[in-house]
This record gives structure tokens, sequence and C-alpha cells, in this order.
């Protein structure tokens, strides 16, 4: 029988959870500073987690953590980990805690669970959402210019046009992956671009690119370098609709790895929202490796979508074990 035991000291369980993610992270080629600055962000919310150890018939085969916080208003709940240990794997324990990590969350209000996966999501959440994917590539020598694609610093003129078209965009994305309401992207998006660029177009370690082709402006650029340490964080790279399909994408990638290592970073990062497919086929076809993966789901699923399954039955995986962080 699967039990879930809420655990008095998760000192154990946190070591192997930062071991996991420093493996998954090191994978998809980040450098260690930058895998220890992701772990010290990490640090300072797992002590509000809720940790359970999975045992069957008294023997441990793994552990699940939760936590509840205020989502934009309303109680979100989030599966922090799910884990089972190799020799476990592909028999029931990852649903069984899965329906835990739901019914838990549930009966403290959450209205919607979050998971971030450092693997495939595989077939266990598969229902879940795919809100964003965090994206990375090592950038190890100088990428040559394509011919008839140039990019330059923004003009302090065409900088209050692009900030209102990017704030809009942003809302955009995240109204389509599902994350948020209208009304509560723009909120978002007025207080994370003044965070981000409180001094416009002068914010230091920031470049704001204009890029040209075919003798007109066809799209912009915005980094910020050591985002992490050596790591430079694209957060747009943009070609016009209208430009799209002549090769221009892959020139506004070359640009931002031009620009991650004129400012001496090592890396490039982006976050490619859900539902834009056309971003993600680029990020790939590009060489950029997946960080994370958010999805998320909307409660409560009802007692009778739960039963679907029984809890305990045998179900295999396609991988041995899941990371999510």
């Amino acid at each position: 029988m699967t039990d879930f035991s809420i655990v008095g000291d998760a000192t154990e369980w946190q070591q192997d959870f930062e071991r996991r993610l420093r493996a998954a992270y090191t994978a998809a080629g980040l450098d260690v500073a930058a895998v220890d600055r992701m772990l010290d962000d990490l640090r300072t919310g797992v002590g509000d987690w809720t940790v359970a150890e999975i045992t069957d018939a008294g023997t441990r085969v793994g552990h699940v953590a939760v936590v509840v916080v205020d989502g934009n208003g309303a109680p979100a709940g989030r599966i922090g980990d799910l884990h089972v240990d190799a020799p476990h794997a592909g028999r029931g324990y990852e649903q069984a805690a899965r329906d835990w990590a739901e019914e838990w969350c549930e009966e403290r209000g959450a209205r919607r669970l979050d998971i971030r996966l450092t693997e495939p999501a595989g077939e266990l959440f598969a229902d879940y959402g795919v809100r964003g994917q965090l994206r990375a590539r090592r950038v190890t020598s100088p990428p040559e210019s394509i011919d008839g694609f140039t990019a330059r610093p923004m003009t302090q003129a065409e900088y209050s046009e692009w900030v209102a078209a990017e704030k809009s965009a942003y809302v955009g994305d995240i109204v389509r992956s599902g994350a948020m309401s209208r009304e509560e992207a723009v909120r978002k998006a007025d207080r994370d671009f003044a965070n981000l660029l409180p001094e416009g177009l002068a914010t230091p370690d920031s470049s704001l690119l204009v890029f040209e082709a075919e003798d007109e402006r066809i799209g912009s650029g915005w980094l910020k370098h050591g985002y992490l340490p050596g790591v430079t964080y694209g957060y747009s790279l943009h070609v016009e609709e209208r430009y799209r399909g002549r090769g221009h994408g892959r020139a506004a990638m070359t640009a931002g790895e031009q620009a991650t290592l004129a400012a001496g970073d090592s890396t490039l990062m982006f976050t490619v929202w859900g539902g834009n497919e056309v971003a993600m086929n680029l990020y790939t076809s590009t060489g950029f490796r997946v960080v994370e993966e958010s999805r998320s789901l909307r409660l409560p699923r009802g007692a009778a979508l739960r039963r679907r399954r029984p809890i305990h039955a045998p179900r295999p995986f396609p991988s041995d074990h899941l990371i999510v962080g």
C-alpha cells in the first residue's frame, strides 16, 4: 500500500534534490557559477515546501514536495519535486504521488497547480498545459554574421515606440499561454518593465537592438547581460511577421549570440511561452536545449477524474524518474 508521511527534517531530501537539479542544469549547458546561482535562488523558497516521503509497506520509494502560495490574488499550488527512486519507478508510485499532491493543494484552496520539469513530461504530466520553456545554449565561438542582415543600437526616438509594442506583445504571450487573465498580464507587464528597464535605453548591462534587412527595419532585440554568471538572457529577439520565413529569425539569434560574447558572457538563454510552437521549433533547430519546462493544471479536477485509475496499479513511464523544481 502506498503511503505518504510528512518529513520533519528535509535535509536529506534537499541534498538529493539539489544534486539532481545540478546534474540537469549542467547537462543543459550551464556552467558551475550559473548553476550555483540558480540553486541559491531555489533555496530562498524551498524552506516553505511540505515534503512527504512515499513508502510502500514501510519501504521508502521516493519523495514529493508541495506548497501553496499566492498566485496573483488566488491560491496556487506547486509540485516542487516528485521523485521515485530508480528501482521502484514505473510501478504506479508516480501517479499516486501526483494524485496525493493535487488533493493536498486542493484541500488548501489552490485553484491552479504548477510544476517545472527538467526532464520530458512523459505521460504522467501530459494533461498539464505547457506554459513556457527556459532554453539555453553555450556560445563557444563568434558566429558569422549573415549577409544582408544588420543589428544596430536602438535610438532614443525608437525606444518609446518599441517599449509600448513590447509590453503589448508580452501581455499577449502571457494570455496565450493560459498563465493569467489579460488584466493580470497587463499589471505584470507594467511591473516587470519598470524593474527590468529602470533607466530606459540607458539601463546598464542591457543591449537594445534594431534589426535591419532589405533596407528596412524588420525587428528588434532586448538582452540582459550578466543575468546569471556568464549568462545573457534574451528578453526579446523579434522579427516582424511580414519578414518571417526568410531566415531572419536565425539571423536574429546570431546577433544575440554575438552580443552575448561581446558582453563577456558564454551562454545565451531565453524563455518561450507555451503556444508559441514557431519559436520552440526555431530554438530546437538552433541548438537551444530545454533547461526547465513550466506546466500547469486547473483545480479542482473532481473526485471522479482522480479515480480513473487505481493509484497502486503498475503503470510504465518512459524514464526511471522525474526531476522537477
